[in-house]
This record gives C-alpha cells, structure tokens and sequence, in this order.
C-alpha cells in the first residue's frame, strides 16, 4: 500500500532535522526519509582527526544550540567529528522527528492526480509537498588522470580518507588544497608523512586577528546573510573554494609556507599523469600569493569595521610571507619519489538523476530561490549559498528552515493548527 503524508522530506541531516523541528512545533503531518542513519555523514564521511572549521557558538539549530540545550563548555573551540555527530543526533532525540532510517529514495515524480510520488527501498509515498534535504554534495570527483596512475599505487577521494594509518608505508601526493586537502595534508604532515600537495587556487583566512577569531568578526559584521543575489560577483562569486583553515588543537591558521619550510613538497596544480610521471602547471607562486591577498583583504575589511565602530581591539601585525618557491618542480616521477598513494580531494557534483521533475539548470543544479522551485510545492534546504553564505553552517540551515516552514504552512491542509508547545 502507498504511504501518505502533507509533507516528506528526504533527508535526516541537520538540514532535515531543522526543519521537521518547526514542522512538528507547528502540527504539520510529515516524514523524513534517510538512507543511511541521522547525522551519518558527520561521522562516516570525515577523517578520524576532523574538526569543524567555525567555532562551536555557531552550532545553533531551531531550539537547540551548542552552549544551551547541548550543554557545551568552549563556545570559542571547535568540536571535533564525533562530538559533532552526537550534537546532530541529540538534537533529534530532543525531539523526536518522525524518521524513517535505512530508506533509500529513488524516484521522484508528479502524477495527475496533483500530488508527489516517491519511490523507495521501503515502498510507495505520495505527498502533498516534498522537501530535499540531501545536501549538494553527492557524487566524489575523481579526474580523468586518476585512471592513468600505476596500479600500484593506493588511489582514494578525500570522502574516504581516516588517517595516515590506513594508507600503505611512503610519501603522499595530495590532490587540491581546498578545507579538505589542506586538512589532510596537514594531517599526514603532523603524522610524520612525506607530503606532496598540488596547491589549487583556494584562498585562506586567518584563525584569529585582532584579538578574535575571523568568523566572530564575519558573523557581526553580517557577511554571512549576505544574500546570494547581492554578493559581489554574483554566480561565480558562490563557485568559488571555501577558505582554508583549521579547528584542529583549539585552532590555528594553515600556512602552507610554513609546511613548505617543513618539508612539505607544493606544486601547482595538477595537469596529468602519464607512465608513472606527474606533471604539474607552473602556478604554485600564483596560488599562494593569492591565498595570502585574500587572508589580508579579510583583515582590511575587519580593520574598516572596528575603525567605523570605535571598537576597542588589539592592533596586530600582518603577515609576512615566510617562504617562496625558488624553482617550481613541475615534474614529479611517482615511483622515484617513493610516493604510494594518492588522496583526491578536488571535491564533489550533486546528483539528482532520481528527480523526474524540470526544476535544474543545464549543470544539473536545482532553480530555485530561497529554496523555492518553481514546482508548487516542491523544496531544497540545505544547499551551499542556497539563499546566503550561511546556508553551509548550522545558524543559515536554521534561518533557511524556518523560511521553509513557513512556505510549507501556507501549502499544508494543517496551517490551521496552533503551534504545538
């Protein structure tokens, strides 16, 4: 028998959750569908060393934050991948969201009989509306060059990584230098790891400046509401890599200068790979003083904030490049450089082949404004830049889903019903 409810929702992530906690206040029937476990990713699809990137105060989700109801004791540290998982997951016990786990969706349509169809591992649901809530981040990239590497040598994406540990005995070649790989690649450093890093063109931030983390100067100065549609350089402004630093022992920046002169080997971005040999484009120089401009041009707009304001702040001295590559090494022959494995952090493509439905862009990317198709009734939550900045950390999830909630409500047979308290 086909299931029925006003709203089902495919995915128990923090972006789900949020949403079923205002759909729940407000007496709104619905279901959420996870084909894995609440909160998974965070604990099956980070390495054993992972921290987040933004401090813990930004951990807020709809009636329930991270000093508050989860208890938390370091607002200004950043929790590391299991107190993560277990922030989401308390976060639904709390409540008690209606979740159907271990339910694989694989269809999506819109029948005439007005209403959604979805079709799963778990059988047949139809809805009133229907929200997406998997994310943007589906498919692992791997290039084409991946499939020309000695078989000998160990290849896996960034999603899979754990630890040094796991990789066979050598050196490293670590693809891209995104939040990812620049993690990693610090990561296997600090294990005492040979480590060549093919530096992309993500730019950095500074951990702290002027007495305070960047991302507390950020959030008051109201960079992350920024909508999508007034950030400066519009579509390809929201393209662009995330800035690179790290939670990891309280927080710090990554300078990958200064791994350099620990001996850490950076190239510029990788071109291909042929008979054993990695060729490398000639923009190792290019890359690192554009990470620097960016992590400078961040403290100037912090320095116009604090002078506009008359906020009392400590001055800081700017940072000095402390290394600069001499020659670039554009050629790197695997097997002579003792390098045994590969790790492939050059990101991620959505995918929803399983939506039949005329609602993306010719890149596959869902049309939508504040997550609002333009299919009646049909939603995305969840989406990086989805509606502002924001929308990527736990504070824009809950703003995007309260806006969501709302939409819903006005939908739903059910927006007669007081909230429930």
């Amino acid at each position: 028998m086909t299931e029925h409810h006003d709203v089902l929702i495919v995915g128990a992530g923090q972006a789900g959750l949020s949403l079923s906690w205002h759909l729940v206040q407000r007496g709104i029937d619905h279901v959420l569908l996870e084909r894995d476990e609440i909160g998974h990713e965070w604990r099956d699809g980070r390495w054993d060393a992972f921290t987040l990137v933004t401090p813990n105060f930004q951990c807020r989700l709809p009636g329930f934050s991270y000093t508050g109801e989860f208890g938390g004791q370091d607002p200004d540290g950043f929790m590391p991948r299991d107190d993560v998982h277990r922030f989401v997951t308390s976060y639904a016990a709390g409540f008690g969201p209606p979740v159907r786990e271990h339910v694989e969706v694989t269809r999506l349509t819109r029948e005439d009989d007005g209403l959604f169809h979805v079709a799963s591992s778990a059988g047949e649901f139809t809805a009133r509306q229907v929200v997406v809530a998997t994310g943007g981040y589906h498919l692992p990239v791997v290039p084409a060059a991946a499939e020309r590497v000695p078989e000998e040598i160990a290849q896996l994406h960034s999603s899979l990584y754990r630890g040094s540990p796991e990789l066979p005995d050598g050196a490293v070649l670590v693809v891209g230098s995104g939040q990812s790989g620049a993690q990693i690649a610090e990561d296997l450093h600090l294990a005492g790891r040979t480590v060549h890093l093919a530096v992309g063109n993500a730019p950095r931030c500074a951990r702290t400046y002027r007495g305070r983390d960047c991302i507390a100067w950020l959030e008051d100065m109201g960079v992350y509401d920024v909508s999508a549609t007034e950030v400066p350089g519009g579509a390809a402004a929201q393209e662009k890599t995330n800035h690179y630093m790290t939670g990891r022992d309280g927080g710090r920046d990554i300078d990958l200068r200064t791994f350099a002169l620990e001996g850490m080997r950076l190239h510029g971005r990788l071109e291909d790979v042929r008979d054993g040999v990695v060729t490398f484009a000639p923009t190792l120089g290019g890359a690192l003083d554009h990470a620097d401009a960016v992590a400078e041009s961040i403290k100037d707009s912090i320095d116009r904030w604090i002078a506009a304001r008359g906020i009392e702040a400590p001055e800081q001295a700017r940072y000095v490049p402390v290394w600069h590559p001499e020659q670039e090494v554009t050629v790197l022959d695997l097997a002579a450089s003792g390098v045994t494995s590969i790790v492939w952090s050059v990101g991620y493509r959505a995918d929803y082949r399983w939506i039949e439905l005329g609602v993306f862009d010719g890149r596959g990317r869902p049309r939508q404004t504040r997550g609002v198709t333009g299919t009646e009734g049909l939603f995305f939550l969840g989406l990086p830049w989805m509606h502002t900045w924001g929308s990527g950390r736990f504070a824009g999830v809950a703003r995007d889903a309260e806006f969501l909630a709302d939409r819903v409500q006005e939908l739903s047979p059910a927006r007669h019903l007081v909230a429930v308290r």
